[in-house]
Protein backbone atom coordinates (compact mmCIF):
# COMPACT_ATOMS: atom_id res chain seq x y z
CA UNK A 1 0.00 0.00 0.00
CA UNK A 2 1.34 3.32 -1.02
CA UNK A 3 1.49 6.05 1.58
CA UNK A 4 0.21 9.92 0.45
CA UNK A 5 2.71 12.78 0.83
CA UNK A 6 0.67 13.49 4.03
CA UNK A 7 0.83 10.48 5.43
CA UNK A 8 4.73 10.39 4.78
CA UNK A 9 5.24 13.74 6.80
CA UNK A 10 2.88 12.86 9.55
CA UNK A 11 5.13 9.46 10.25
CA UNK A 12 8.40 11.61 9.94
CA UNK A 13 7.27 14.42 12.56
CA UNK A 14 6.00 11.47 14.92
CA UNK A 15 9.58 9.73 14.72
CA UNK A 16 11.24 13.21 15.25
CA UNK A 17 8.78 14.10 17.46
CA UNK A 18 9.74 10.73 19.78
CA UNK A 19 13.77 11.02 19.22
CA UNK A 20 13.13 15.07 20.39
CA UNK A 21 11.18 13.32 23.61
CA UNK A 22 13.64 10.95 24.05
CA UNK A 23 16.92 13.18 24.52
CA UNK A 24 14.88 15.75 26.53
CA UNK A 25 14.29 13.01 29.16
CA UNK A 26 18.28 12.01 28.92
CA UNK A 27 19.32 15.63 29.21
CA UNK A 28 17.36 16.68 31.89
CA UNK A 29 17.28 13.54 33.99
CA UNK A 30 21.12 14.01 34.58
CA UNK A 31 20.99 17.45 35.97
CA UNK A 32 18.20 16.37 38.31
CA UNK A 33 20.12 13.71 39.63
CA UNK A 34 23.42 15.64 39.78
CA UNK A 35 21.42 18.49 41.53
CA UNK A 36 19.72 16.20 44.09
CA UNK A 37 23.25 14.91 44.70
CA UNK A 38 24.66 18.22 45.28
CA UNK A 39 21.59 19.37 47.63
CA UNK A 40 22.14 16.05 49.65
CA UNK A 41 26.13 17.14 50.06
CA UNK A 42 24.98 20.50 51.42
CA UNK A 43 22.68 19.50 53.63
CA UNK A 44 25.25 16.64 55.16
CA UNK A 45 27.79 19.77 55.05
CA UNK A 46 25.37 21.89 57.05
CA UNK A 47 24.42 19.38 59.69
CA UNK A 48 28.00 18.22 60.22
CA UNK A 49 28.86 22.16 60.61
CA UNK A 50 25.76 22.37 62.68
CA UNK A 51 27.17 19.37 65.01
CA UNK A 52 30.35 20.72 65.56
CA UNK A 53 29.14 24.31 66.62
CA UNK A 54 26.92 23.05 69.07
CA UNK A 55 29.55 20.13 70.41
CA UNK A 56 31.91 23.24 70.62
CA UNK A 57 29.53 25.25 72.75
CA UNK A 58 29.00 22.30 74.77
CA UNK A 59 32.55 21.97 75.54
CA UNK A 60 32.86 25.83 75.91
CA UNK A 61 30.34 25.51 78.47
CA UNK A 62 31.56 22.96 79.98
CA UNK A 63 35.33 24.21 80.31
CA UNK A 64 34.00 27.48 81.69
CA UNK A 65 31.99 25.53 84.85
CA UNK A 66 34.58 23.42 86.01
CA UNK A 67 36.94 26.83 85.62
CA UNK A 68 34.05 28.24 88.27
CA UNK A 69 34.27 25.69 90.91
CA UNK A 70 37.02 26.05 92.98
CA UNK A 71 38.70 22.60 94.19
CA UNK A 72 37.56 21.31 97.79
CA UNK A 73 39.66 21.63 100.59
CA UNK A 74 39.21 18.76 102.06
CA UNK A 75 37.86 15.38 100.91
CA UNK A 76 35.15 12.34 102.20
CA UNK A 77 36.93 8.63 102.44
CA UNK A 78 35.45 5.65 103.72
CA UNK A 79 32.90 4.41 106.51
CA UNK A 80 34.55 3.84 109.71
CA UNK A 81 31.40 2.44 111.55
CA UNK A 82 28.04 1.89 112.05
CA UNK A 83 26.83 2.75 116.06
CA UNK A 84 23.88 0.93 117.32
CA UNK A 85 22.41 1.95 120.51
CA UNK A 86 21.93 -0.55 122.70
CA UNK A 87 20.13 -1.31 125.77
CA UNK A 88 21.83 -4.18 127.62
CA UNK A 89 25.47 -3.66 126.62
CA UNK A 90 26.36 -7.62 127.89
CA UNK A 91 23.62 -8.92 126.02
CA UNK A 92 25.00 -6.73 122.64
CA UNK A 93 28.28 -8.25 122.90
CA UNK A 94 27.32 -11.66 123.74
CA UNK A 95 25.50 -11.96 120.60
CA UNK A 96 28.24 -10.33 117.82
CA UNK A 97 31.36 -11.96 120.21
CA UNK A 98 29.47 -15.83 120.71
CA UNK A 99 26.97 -16.09 118.68
CA UNK A 100 28.03 -14.54 115.61
CA UNK A 101 31.88 -15.23 116.36
CA UNK A 102 32.87 -11.43 115.26
CA UNK A 103 35.90 -10.19 117.85
CA UNK A 104 34.28 -7.47 120.31
CA UNK A 105 36.34 -4.89 121.84
CA UNK A 106 36.35 -3.92 125.40
CA UNK A 107 33.79 -1.45 126.47
CA UNK A 108 35.16 2.37 127.17
CA UNK A 109 33.85 5.14 128.78
CA UNK A 110 33.33 8.69 126.63
CA UNK A 111 32.43 11.15 129.36
CA UNK A 112 32.24 14.11 126.95
CA UNK A 113 29.94 11.98 124.31
CA UNK A 114 27.52 10.45 127.50
CA UNK A 115 28.09 7.32 125.95
CA UNK A 116 29.59 3.35 126.87
CA UNK A 117 31.19 2.20 123.85
CA UNK A 118 32.85 -1.01 122.25
CA UNK A 119 33.41 -1.83 118.86
CA UNK A 120 32.89 -5.31 116.60
CA UNK A 121 35.12 -5.52 114.00
CA UNK A 122 34.26 -6.57 110.87
CA UNK A 123 36.14 -7.02 107.38
CA UNK A 124 35.40 -3.99 105.68
CA UNK A 125 34.12 -1.26 108.48
CA UNK A 126 32.84 -1.72 112.44
CA UNK A 127 29.87 -1.49 114.13
CA UNK A 128 30.11 0.96 117.39
CA UNK A 129 27.78 -0.42 120.24
CA UNK A 130 27.01 2.35 122.65
CA UNK A 131 25.26 2.39 125.62
CA UNK A 132 23.91 5.20 127.52
CA UNK A 133 26.66 6.78 130.43
CA UNK A 134 24.85 9.40 132.65
CA UNK A 135 21.53 11.07 133.01
CA UNK A 136 22.20 13.24 130.09
CA UNK A 137 23.38 10.99 127.71
CA UNK A 138 22.14 11.86 124.39
CA UNK A 139 21.28 7.98 123.94
CA UNK A 140 18.51 7.95 126.68
CA UNK A 141 16.39 10.17 124.39
CA UNK A 142 17.14 7.74 121.72
CA UNK A 143 16.58 4.25 123.49
CA UNK A 144 13.32 5.62 125.34
CA UNK A 145 12.16 5.80 121.47
CA UNK A 146 13.61 2.66 120.53
CA UNK A 147 13.17 0.47 123.90
CA UNK A 148 14.84 -2.57 121.72
CA UNK A 149 18.19 -0.38 120.08
CA UNK A 150 18.43 0.15 116.67
CA UNK A 151 20.94 2.35 114.41
CA UNK A 152 22.16 5.63 115.96
CA UNK A 153 24.60 7.14 113.92
CA UNK A 154 26.93 6.10 110.47
CA UNK A 155 30.69 7.72 110.87
CA UNK A 156 32.71 8.87 107.60
CA UNK A 157 36.32 9.39 107.28
CA UNK A 158 37.67 13.29 106.30
CA UNK A 159 41.14 14.21 105.24
CA UNK A 160 40.75 17.27 106.90
CA UNK A 161 37.94 17.60 109.69
CA UNK A 162 38.54 21.44 110.50
CA UNK A 163 38.54 22.16 106.90
CA UNK A 164 35.14 20.45 106.21
CA UNK A 165 33.68 22.19 109.69
CA UNK A 166 34.01 25.20 107.59
CA UNK A 167 32.64 24.46 104.63
CA UNK A 168 29.65 22.69 105.58
CA UNK A 169 28.97 25.34 107.98
CA UNK A 170 28.93 27.98 104.44
CA UNK A 171 26.61 25.50 103.01
CA UNK A 172 24.11 25.80 105.66
CA UNK A 173 24.61 22.07 107.31
CA UNK A 174 24.74 22.34 111.23
CA UNK A 175 26.93 20.57 113.66
CA UNK A 176 25.67 19.46 117.31
CA UNK A 177 28.97 21.00 118.77
CA UNK A 178 30.78 24.35 117.87
CA UNK A 179 34.27 22.58 117.78
CA UNK A 180 34.80 18.84 116.90
CA UNK A 181 35.65 16.49 120.17
CA UNK A 182 37.83 13.29 120.19
CA UNK A 183 36.37 10.44 119.39
CA UNK A 184 36.93 6.74 120.54
CA UNK A 185 39.70 5.98 118.56
CA UNK A 186 41.83 9.24 120.05
CA UNK A 187 40.95 11.15 116.86
CA UNK A 188 38.84 14.49 116.05
CA UNK A 189 35.19 14.28 115.42
CA UNK A 190 31.87 15.92 115.15
CA UNK A 191 28.33 15.35 114.41
CA UNK A 192 26.43 16.83 112.19
CA UNK A 193 22.58 18.16 112.53
CA UNK A 194 19.95 14.91 111.14
CA UNK A 195 17.10 17.04 109.89
CA UNK A 196 20.66 18.71 107.48
CA UNK A 197 21.17 15.17 107.05
CA UNK A 198 18.49 13.14 105.31
CA UNK A 199 17.45 12.41 109.08
CA UNK A 200 20.68 10.94 109.64
CA UNK A 201 22.99 11.33 112.64
CA UNK A 202 26.34 11.53 110.63
CA UNK A 203 29.57 11.54 112.24
CA UNK A 204 33.11 12.88 110.59
CA UNK A 205 36.01 11.41 112.21
CA UNK A 206 39.45 12.41 110.73
CA UNK A 207 41.63 9.61 109.60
Amino acid sequence: MKLGSGSRITIINAQVNMLTEKRFRRWTLVPRCKMASAVLKVAATGLSRCSRVTLLRAQSTTAHLHQGVPGSLWKLGRLNHIAIAVPDMEKAMALYRDVLGATVTDKVPLPKFGVYTMFVELGNTKLELVHPLGDKSPVSGFLQKNKSGGMHHICIEVDDINAAIVDLKAKNIRTLSAEPGIGAHGKPVIFLHPKDCDGVLVELEEA
